[in-house]
């Protein structure tokens, strides 16, 4: 971002303009620093003070809680972190869902959601154990088996811990509920 004037022909004039170019720039930002740290510090207060500590604690678990919902098979209950995706905002909308959903690949659980969904597809490369996603605009998935895929998908969530999600899940068609609490 250093800006150069040429005043003179001499290179020597240039160098020492563009120099005090990015003294001033490394000026500024270091005024603005100051300045956003004597904002934050209000009254002089140390920054690391319990005041600012316990404020993101308490941001950091409404975020949690805000970001949290769970899937349900039979009587195993499975914690799902939601991905910071418009699609995952408007799945969580269509709650509580309880939804049959057949075996695909022998890797994966899938159903046609009843309304479509945002999309925001990647290629994710590999595809692992307890991702949900959306395949398209209004198939949701279910992940039991870690693979490389081709195929692109919108991250919803996954699935906090997935440990014997497969055997859960078992062959065949499975009945799943995702709730929010």
């Amino acid at each position: 971002m250093t800006a150069s004037l040429v005043i003179s022909h001499s290179s020597h004039s240039q160098t020492q303009i563009e120099g005090r170019s990015a003294r001033g720039v490394r000026a500024l930002r270091m005024l603005g620093l100051l300045s956003s740290l004597f904002t934050l510090g209000g009254n002089g207060e140390a920054l690391a003070g319990p005041r600012v500590i316990s404020t993101h604690a308490t941001t950091a678990t409404v975020q949690s809680e805000e970001s949290r919902m769970w899937m349900t098979v039979g009587e195993r209950r499975f914690a799902i972190t939601l991905a910071d995706t418009e699609a995952a905002r408007a799945f969580v909308a269509v709650l509580p869902l309880t939804i049959d959903m057949p075996d695909l690949n022998s890797n994966e659980k899938h159903a046609k959601l009843p309304k479509a969904l945002p999309t925001s597809t990647i290629r994710p490369g590999t595809v692992h154990n307890g991702d949900l996603m959306l395949y398209g605009a209004q198939t949701l998935v279910v992940f039991y088996l870690t693979f490389d895929s081709s195929y692109s998908y919108t991250r919803l969530g996954r699935i906090d811990d997935p440990t014997d999600l497969a055997q859960v899940l078992g062959r065949g068609t499975a009945r799943i509920t995702f709730s929010r609490d």
